[in-house]
């Protein structure tokens, strides 16, 4: 398999196979909305167009970045959203950098939304369509965040080796500069235990899945069981 890693910005065109990594927060939040019985999770171009779409659907769950704000029910903490009991619902998400990322790829084949929460799954379903050529958009920092870097390359190391050792991408996602600033409160919004959820590898037996519904960028989670054959050991 021919992995690609760029930054949002470096997109030049659609790629066919897309795994778009926010860590820290989008897609550790995503995961934990769909554990805590989420249906879908629309993702929004803009703050505006999250309101838009709650205002027509009061039903649905607008989340955001940073401090609450009118409108909004939730904000991007997995440490808050994790005693929430989202059964049936759909959500919309708005964030700096994971939103920004899938959608810049929404004409690809295949999108897949991912953080360590969900990287076997993610990396089984790889695996299983066989692709060739699979571009890892890295969402944080213009592509340079330390933590999506070390997750995009452990999925990518896990969709072609039978062996990985996790321990050096995990230890250089808590070395980040994005967890420094959760642990030490620069960004609001934000629990204590957000950093140490974000780095729990493979939490759910899920992947995501991003793909148009009229006229939507709609994520959904995909259950990908392990092959019967699988002995792979991290």
């Amino acid at each position: 398999m021919d992995a690609r890693f760029v930054g949002t910005a470096d997109l030049v065109e659609a790629p066919s196979v897309a795994v778009v990594v926010d860590v820290m927060r989008a897609f550790t939040v995503a995961a934990w909305a769909f554990a805590q019985g989420a249906e879908k999770i629309v993702l929004a171009e803009s703050l505006d167009t999250a309101l838009a779409l709650k205002a027509r659907r009061p039903d649905w769950v607008a989340l955001k970045d940073g401090p609450r704000a009118p409108g909004f029910d939730l904000v991007n903490s997995p440490g808050l959203l994790r005693s929430v009991d989202l059964g049936g619902r759909t959500v919309v998400q708005k964030t700096t950098a994971g939103t920004v990322g899938a959608l810049a790829v929404k004409e690809a084949s295949l999108v897949l939304c991912a953080g360590f929460v969900v990287a076997e799954a993610t990396a089984r379903l790889l695996r299983a369509r066989g692709s060739d050529s699979v571009t890892f958009v890295v969402t944080g920092e213009d592509g340079r965040a330390d933590e999506d870097q070390a997750c995009a390359r452990y999925i990518a190391r896990r969709a072609t080796e039978a062996v990985t050792d996790a321990t050096g991408f995990l230890r250089r996602a808590a070395e980040s500069r994005a967890a420094a600033e959760l642990a030490q409160g620069v960004r609001q919004g934000v629990h204590p235990d957000d950093v140490a959820l974000c780095l729990e590898l493979d939490r759910f037996p899920f992947a995501m899945v991003a793909a148009p519904e009229d006229s939507l960028m709609v994520l959904r989670p995909r259950a990908v069981p392990p092959p019967a054959d699988d002995a792979s050991i991290r």
